[in-house]
């Protein structure tokens, strides 16, 4: 009986020392000596260890005629013990931390009592890093209309599959006998060294030639006067809207819009770096097949059309056809209808070119009644049509873009545009403002 009675003191002792909530046996130790990354974790015994299972020999005693001593054992054995549960939670800390060292694991189920501090400034310019880095993999156009981009790496032997124009960028694959090899959009072939720069050049001219963009993730963005969401609001902007980014802050960007200049919470835009693709044969004669047939039915929607009122409002206006004649453009056309809406009012999210629309929904009501459908946003507004170079290339019609707004070249440097609840629709210079894209439908 006594003997049984000293075999469960034994085993509550080292019950004691188990760690609860963890996968490891553990010897006690006043040093571990080496951690080795396995399928389980084994600790070497110094010489002042001493093992569990020498322990539990000592305790269990068989000659009952030693029982005083038997006891004795017993009771300092269980001091022993006793001694070393209370430094347990040091030792269990102290183990964990010699693993986590020792291997990089993570120990499940333990929590870490150090706070694991994120540098957001050290990450941010990390990205921006590795973005300049990549800029090294461009190659950019510097000619005066456009390279073209051959099958083979030969003037003479290679095929134009497509034009890279100025400013426009592609990514370098290799270089052969003073052509490079680039993959831009949809084509992939070579171009003439001499007309392009890559590598360290290309990192300072992707600057300059790339737009930094903030596209709207959120249904409707307040931009804000300052950094802050106490900052009062200066403006709306409709979700996949882009904007012109003007500064990185941190957790904000500064953005241009037609209000002025304010602020965006990063939480809801994502950021890129936008540059010109080149454009492929077979699209740029889709393109222009495409630009011939919106004219043509242009003109037929305009001879066929009659006065009407706006959708919103039993307010009559003038006819598209009645300003589109055999001897004017269409886009002269187009400039001379819009006109007649100037002193209307501007409403965010309207189309009413009558009762009340934004910029975006007065470039689209106004095409509309030329038979041409637009989308109801400014930056897919910068997609539409085909490219024009420049504002000093603009005809009237022609439509004008800017970060967060668009509106209708009529022709004079001028525009006609939805400009803000304060103004409503009226015309202004087309350059008081960065000129994105211009973009011609007719």
């Amino acid at each position: 009986m006594k003997k049984t009675k000293m075999q469960l003191l034994a085993m509550s002792c080292l019950a004691a020392i188990t760690f609860s909530g963890t996968n490891l046996n553990v010897i006690a130790s006043s040093k571990v000596t080496s951690v080795l990354p396995s399928a389980g974790i084994s600790y070497a015994l110094s010489s002042e260890q001493v093992s569990l299972s020498d322990i539990q020999e000592e305790v269990v005693v068989t000659d009952d005629s030693s029982e005083a001593n038997s006891s004795t054992a017993v009771v300092e054995s269980a001091k022993t013990i006793t001694d070393t549960i209370s430094i347990s939670d040091s030792v269990k800390d102290t183990i964990l931390k010699d693993i986590v060292e020792a291997t990089g694991a993570n120990i499940e189920g333990e929590e870490s009592s150090e706070e694991v501090v994120i540098d957001e400034e050290a990450v941010d310019e990390e990205t921006a890093d590795d973005e300049t880095e990549s800029f090294k993999n461009l190659v950019i156009a510097q000619v005066n209309d456009y390279v073209n981009v051959r099958d083979n790496p030969s003037e003479d032997e290679g095929e134009i599959i497509g034009k890279l124009y100025d400013d426009s960028v592609g990514t370098f694959i290799e270089e052969v006998d003073g052509w490079y090899k680039i993959k831009s959009g949809s084509v992939e072939g070579y171009v003439k060294a001499e007309y392009c720069v890559t590598g360290d050049d290309a990192v300072a001219l992707a600057q300059e030639v790339g737009t930094r963009i903030a596209t709207v993730t959120t249904t409707t963005l307040k931009v804000r006067s300052g950094p802050s969401t106490d900052d009062e609001v200066l403006g709306l902007v409709p979700i996949e809207d882009e904007l012109i980014v003007v500064e990185e802050l941190d957790g904000w960007v500064k953005v241009s819009i037609e209000e002025g200049e304010g602020y965006v919470s990063l939480d809801y835009v994502t950021l890129s770096t936008e540059f010109v693709e080149a454009e492929s044969k077979e699209e740029e004669e889709a393109r222009l097949a495409k630009e011939a047939a919106e004219r043509e039915a242009a003109y037929e929607a305009q001879k066929n059309s009659s006065s009407k009122s706006s959708s919103s409002s039993s307010d009559s206006y003038t006819s598209a056809s009645s300003y589109t004649t055999q001897t004017s453009s269409i886009g002269s056309a187009v400039a001379q209808f819009a006109l007649q809406f100037v002193g209307n009012p501007y409403v965010y999210g309207g189309s009413s070119l009558t009762n009340g629309t934004d910029c975006s929904g007065f470039v689209m009501s106004v095409y509309s009644n030329f038979g041409v459908s637009l989308p109801h946003s400014s930056g897919a507004d910068r997609s539409v049509g085909s490219a024009v170079d420049g504002l000093a290339n603009a005809q009237a019609g022609d439509i004008v873009c800017y970060s967060g707004h668009v509106g209708i070249y009529i022709g004079n440097g001028q525009i006609v545009h939805a400009s803000t609840a304060a103004t409503g629709i009226k015309v202004s210079d087309a350059s008081y403002r960065t000129v994105l894209a211009v973009r011609r439908i007719f």
